[in-house]
C-alpha cells in the first residue's frame, strides 16, 4: 500500500509539472508579444518625429543590411548629403532655406533611427518565433497567426520604402499621403494583431482554449475608428494640420473655404482644408462609437471601459492642442502616440466582448 501511494504521488507530481509547463508556454509567448507591441508603440512615436522634422527623405536608398550603420566618416556624410541634394525636397525647400551638413545630419539621424528600430523589431519577433517553433512551444493553431504577423512586419518595412520612394521622384517635396497612410495603418494593424494574439494566449493559459471572436459591435466601431485613423494619416501626409490654428472654427468659419474645381473625388482625397475639417469632426463620431463600446464592456471589465474613455479623451484634447499650437512637434507626436494607445485600448475592449466560455 505504501508503494502504491508513493506511485500515485509521483504520477500526481508529474501531472502537475506537465500542467505547469503547458501553462507557462502561452504566458511566455504572450509576454513576448506584448514586448514587441511595446516596441511598435515606440516605433510609431519615432515615426511621428521623423515625419514632423521632415526627415523621411534624408536617406535615399534602401539597404536592409548595410544600411544599419550610419555614415562613419566625413566622406561618407558628404556622399549621403550629395544624394539628398538631388531630391526635389532639397532643391525646392530645404536647399533654398539654407540647409548645411549639420542640419542634414540631424534629419538623417531620425530617419536612420526609425529604420534601425524597424530592424530591431524584426529581430525581436523573428528570432524568438524561430526558437519557440523549434522547441515546439507554440500552441496548436497559433503558427499561422504568428507567421502572418511576421509577414505584416515585413510588409511594413516594404511599405515604408515605397512611401519614401514616392517622395524621391521628380519635383516631389513630400511623400505620398496615400503611402504614408498605408505605412501607418499597417503599423496599427500589426499592433492590434500582436495584442489580440497575446490576449488569446493569456486566455489559453487560463484554460479557455477557444480564441476570442470579433463581435458585431467591435466590427462597426472598428470601422468608424479606422476611418478616423485614415483621415488622420492623410492630414499628416498633406501637412493639413496647418490648415487652421483655431478650434472649433476654421478661418473664422465652421466649414472652411474648399476648392471643388478639380472635382469632388479629388477634393475628398487631396484637399488639406477639407480633410482637416472632416478629420476634426469625424472624431466625434468615433468618440460616440467608442462610448457605446465602453458601455457594453463595463459590466465585463470596468478597467477596459476606463482605458477606452481615457484614450479617446486624451486623444481629442491632444488633437485640439495640435491645431491651436500650429502643430507643435511634441504635442503632435503625443497625438500620434496616443492614437496608437487608443488602438490598443480598442483591441483589448473588442477582445473582452469576443471572449467565449
Amino acid at each position: 500500500m505504501r508503494k502504491s501511494g508513493r506511485m500515485v504521488a509521483q504520477v500526481n507530481i508529474r501531472g502537475a509539472v506537465s500542467h505547469s509547463d503547458s501553462v507557462s508556454r502561452p504566458i511566455a509567448l504572450a509576454n513576448w508579444l506584448f514586448f514587441v507591441a511595446g516596441l511598435v508603440l515606440i516605433m510609431v512615436a519615432v515615426g511621428g518625429i521623423t515625419r514632423l522634422t521632415e526627415s523621411g527623405l534624408s536617406i535615399t536608398e534602401w539597404k536592409p543590411v548595410t544600411g544599419a550603420l550610419p555614415p562613419l566618416s566625413e566622406a561618407d556624410w558628404l556622399a549621403e548629403f550629395a544624394l539628398y541634394q538631388n531630391t526635389g525636397e532639397y532643391r525646392n525647400v530645404t536647399g533654398p532655406a539654407g540647409m548645411d551638413l549639420a542640419a542634414f545630419k540631424f534629419i538623417y539621424f531620425w530617419e536612420w533611427f526609425h529604420r534601425l528600430l524597424g530592424r530591431i523589431i524584426g529581430l525581436a519577433f523573428a528570432l524568438p518565433l524561430a526558437w519557440y517553433w523549434i522547441k515546439g512551444a507554440i500552441p496548436s493553431g497559433y503558427k499561422p497567426r504568428l507567421t502572418a504577423l511576421l509577414a505584416l512586419g515585413g510588409l511594413q518595412g516594404a511599405f515604408g520604402w515605397f512611401m519614401v520612394r514616392s517622395g524621391l521622384s521628380g519635383e516631389m517635396t513630400d511623400v505620398s499621403h496615400f503611402w504614408l497612410s498605408i505605412h501607418l495603418l499597417t503599423a496599427f494593424i500589426t499592433l492590434g494583431g500582436l495584442i489580440w494574439t497575446a490576449l488569446d494566449l493569456r486566455q489559453l493559459a487560463a484554460g479557455n482554449v477557444r480564441p476570442a471572436r470579433v463581435t458585431g459591435t467591435a466590427a462597426w466601431v472598428g470601422a468608424v475608428l479606422f476611418v478616423q485613423l485614415l483621415l488622420g494619416a492623410w492630414v499628416a501626409g498633406l501637412n493639413a494640420g496647418l490648415a487652421s490654428d483655431s478650434w472649433p472654427l476654421m478661418q473664422g468659419r465652421l466649414m472652411p473655404e474648399v476648392s471643388w474645381g478639380r472635382g469632388v473625388v479629388y477634393t475628398f482625397l487631396h484637399d488639406p482644408f477639407w480633410l482637416h475639417f472632416v478629420h476634426r469632426w469625424w472624431a466625434f463620431a468615433a468618440v460616440a462609437a467608442l462610448v457605446v463600446m465602453a458601455i457594453r464592456i463595463k459590466p465585463i471589465d470596468r478597467r477596459g471601459a476606463i482605458a477606452i474613455h481615457a484614450a479617446y479623451g486624451v486623444q481629442v484634447l491632444l488633437g485640439i492642442a495640435t491645431v491651436i499650437t500650429g502643430v507643435s512637434l511634441w504635442i503632435a507626436v503625443a497625438h500620434q502616440l496616443v492614437g496608437a494607445l487608443l488602438v490598443a485600448a480598442f483591441v483589448r475592449g473588442a477582445h473582452l466582448l469576443g471572449r467565449k466560455g
